[in-house]
């Protein structure tokens, strides 16, 4: 089990066991919202402490290129950044561009260091962190991932755990329950039928958790399931939406479910990432 922030100082790493996965832009941002406009030293203080914590004995830090595969599936999945970006004021696009100089500069303070980052144009760090797990979970005695991205929530296991910077809270298999009212295997698929507004993937008018969580309990145990049962007779409009909303169901599976589609989102650079995974079998 993992030791919380500042309980105990380690002075003997040689024995840890575990793989750290850090979402590096996701955990930049605590830097740029506490308006720290030279944050890079401080990063890799931040990187090693959770390391000592969460016993790593490697780390991967991730950026964030965006999804050129996603877009080209869906062409208004994350169209609200671009909005929001739309929108900067002249000063706001300048402090931007230098906390995204700073991030950079962090990642090569960290590979200096000898850590290993990955970054790589068109492609997510969720895809490359799902990809990663599904290749290395089994290497290390725990995988903890580093993001507030409740996303990366799809890829815990029995040997795969998320701890959120922002909430200061571990999502583990143990305590799941305490963030969730449903099971781990139901999750990808009420995402699937709510969508993501964060990522402006579409989700069925009128459906929530609850709402989700009863289609599958009903007519799955899948969103797939329940692809398969559309048309669904009932006097409710949710479920008329729900039937209208039937290709979309397909759709979002392809943009959400990291574990089986984070190979194709990789695109060229799937070879990149294997050679990485090939050394730390290696190490």
């Amino acid at each position: 089990m993992a030791k919380k922030l500042g309980d105990f100082q380690y002075t003997n790493t040689s024995d840890f066991k575990n793989l750290m996965i850090v979402d590096g832009l996701n955990l930049a941002f605590r830097f740029k919202h506490a308006n720290k406009k030279e944050f890079s030293v401080e990063y890799l203080a931040t990187i090693s402490s959770l390391a000592k914590s969460y016993e790593a004995k490697d780390i991967i830090i991730l950026g964030d290129g965006g999804s050129t595969w996603r877009k080209s599936i869906y062409p208004n999945y994350k169209a609200n950044r671009k909005e929001l970006q739309e929108k900067q004021t002249e000063q706001e696009a300048e402090d931007f561009l230098q906390f995204l100089q700073e991030f950079d500069k962090a990642l090569q303070l960290l590979e200096s260091k000898g850590h290993t980052t990955m970054k790589f144009r068109g492609v997510e760090a969720d895809d490359i962190a799902a990809y990663l797990v599904t290749k290395l979970e089994y290497k290390y005695e725990h995988t903890w991932l580093i993001s507030s991205d409740k996303d990366w929530d799809l890829l815990v296991n029995d040997r795969v755990s998320r701890f959120s910077y922002r909430t200061r809270k571990e999502t583990t298999l143990e305590n799941w329950n305490e963030h969730y009212a449903y099971d781990p295997e139901d999750h990808i698929s009420i995402k699937v039928i709510m969508g993501d507004k964060g990522d402006d993937v579409p989700g069925v008018d009128g459906i929530g958790e609850k709402r989700a969580y009863t289609i599958i309990r009903q007519y799955g145990p899948t969103a797939f399931d329940v692809y398969d049962a559309i048309p669904i007779a009932s006097k409710y409009k949710y479920i008329a939406n729900l039937n209208e909303f039937k290709e979309q169901l397909l759709v979002n599976y392809e943009l959400m479910d990291l574990r089986t589609y984070a190979q194709d989102a990789l695109l060229e650079y799937k070879a990149d990432v294997d050679k990485v995974v090939e050394k730390l079998y290696e190490s």
